[in-house]
């Protein structure tokens, strides 16, 4: 049976990557959500132009334009069985979200996330402060809930049931690890896939300035050792 899948993608000042995003993710996506967190420049109008549902979240913070997304797909008659999470930088390959998105419809896993193997990666497509923070997040997951993850990369699919149980909270850089965490903590089954990734078009937000990098760095460990010593 066909399943009903949703892209959300946060955007802040993408507009020159956003419509090439959009133009290579596949045709089987019932509909691509594009969320444009206060930009100041044409990101909305090249997203609709590209016949994506364009939402403004003013309130700045990848998780907030995230949260955004799910709360407008909670007002649909009919929601979703999947959905996926793509940044509209174009550092990621959109057409891979067919095996991204695999694992949930072949083997009913949970959650699946795109994993940025050194091997995939173009040179210099994930800086330092990037690399640095995946090795530590990701060990420390290990260490503390025998995960497996090796890397949070934002290109990641789920089932929408389960997305709702996770009761996603945070409104920045912690959206991420949050999610992993709680997907560990509730016993969802969980796999990654490796993709490729590409220097993104643009600055990054995060990794691009010392101030986002470590602002990034103190949620995503602030997260780990929250859900450490919590029953």
């Amino acid at each position: 049976m066909q399943k009903n899948i949703k892209v959300i993608i946060p955007a802040f000042n993408e507009e020159d990557s956003i419509g090439k995003v959009i133009a290579e993710i596949p045709s089987i996506v019932s509909e691509i959500i594009v969320v444009d967190n206060n930009s100041t420049d044409t990101t909305a109008e090249v997203a609709k132009k590209a016949r994506a549902t364009v939402l403004f979240q003013p309130n700045a913070g990848y998780g907030n334009a995230c949260l955004k997304g799910m709360e407008y797909i909670s007002e649909e008659n009919l929601k979703p069985d999947i959905v996926v999470f793509l940044d509209g930088d174009y550092s990621d390959y959109p057409e891979e979200l067919t095996k991204i998105i695999a694992p949930i419809i072949e083997n009913d896993t949970d959650f699946v996330v795109g994993a940025r193997v050194k091997e995939l990666r173009e040179t210099g497509s994930m800086t330092f402060p990037q690399r640095f923070g995946n090795e530590l997040a990701t060990k420390l997951m290990s260490l503390f809930f025998n995960s497996t993850f090796t890397d949070l990369g934002p290109f990641r699919a789920i089932k929408y049931e389960k997305l709702l149980q996770l009761n996603m909270q945070d409104k920045t850089y912690g959206w991420t690890v949050e999610m992993q965490l709680k997907v560990l903590k509730k016993n969802f089954t969980y796999t990654e896939v490796p993709v490729k990734y590409k220097n993104r078009i643009g600055v990054s937000k995060v990794s691009g300035t010392v101030k986002g990098a470590i602002f990034a760095g103190v949620k995503i460990l602030s997260w780990i050792f929250k859900y450490s010593f919590k029953k």
